[in-house]
């Protein structure tokens, strides 16, 4: 075969899932910063020391990422963003569902899949280099295969010049909104006057009054916080809590 056809899916690219997750504005931001720049191409990838993750000892200067690996990177930066959990700095996706959603994974004749694209750029390239590390959890399974966890370091950012700073701030941020909302769930959300006007509607126009009554509670970042679903629950608890209100009312 010629050298040039070795590589499956020489141009890969990161596709999220159709049931997409619920992102932070954060990774929104990072997201966006990371597609303008050539993450493959970084100065850190030339400045940086490699280090062996596992016995600590300085690892020969990478040279130049060939353009199939410099690909790969391109492809999985933005999903580790995707699937990044800012509070815990892990990647909530496995190597396998990373590799298959960036197109890396490939299937032989006889039906194996090969995720070795995706496991040498991580373990050969991004952790050495301080961009991840990676653990395997302790676990009682009998099986001998145990997924690696992916963590995100400040480095990682540093790819496209987000500093820890900028991280420390957003999470400042996303921390208070997070007490906010729970101080909130013990307050009267819906006065009493309201709750004269809402007993007199029908099920649909006391949804959209309980719903009004919310957005007028909320800032705008805590309602980005809490998102469609958390905005549809929240009117699904005001309204239960009414309706057993306006069954002892009756009574």
């Amino acid at each position: 075969m010629p050298r040039k056809n070795y590589i499956h899916n020489p141009k890969p690219i990161f596709n999220p899932p159709k049931n997409k997750r619920k992102i932070s504005t954060f990774i929104y931001y990072a997201m966006k910063k990371a597609s303008k720049i050539d993450v493959a191409r970084s100065h850190l990838n030339c400045t940086l020391i490699p280090i062996d993750p596992k016995t600590g000892n300085i690892l020969p200067r990478f040279r130049r990422l060939n353009e199939h690996r410099a690909c790969a990177m391109r492809a999985i930066v933005p999903a580790m963003l995707y699937y990044f959990d800012i509070h815990s700095n892990l990647v909530q996706a496995s190597i396998e569902q990373l590799s298959d959603e960036c197109g890396l994974s490939t299937i032989s004749e006889s039906g194996n899949k090969s995720i070795t694209r995706t496991s040498r750029l991580i373990n050969n390239f991004l952790e050495p280099m301080g961009f991840v590390t990676c653990r395997r959890d302790k676990t009682n399974s009998i099986s001998n295969y145990i997924p690696k966890k992916i963590f995100l370091t400040p480095i990682f950012f540093m790819l496209f010049n987000i500093s820890q700073s900028k991280i420390n701030s957003y999470l400042f941020k996303s921390i208070k909104t997070s007490q906010k909302l729970k101080k909130s769930k013990n307050k009267k959300l819906i006065s009493f006057s309201d709750i004269k006007v809402i007993s007199k509607l029908d099920e649909p126009s006391a949804r959209k009054k309980i719903l009004n009554t919310l957005i007028k509670h909320y800032t705008a970042s805590e309602l980005t916080e809490i998102g469609p679903k958390g905005l549809k629950k929240q009117i699904d608890i005001e309204y239960n809590k009414l309706r057993k209100l306006f069954k002892k009312i009756k009574k």
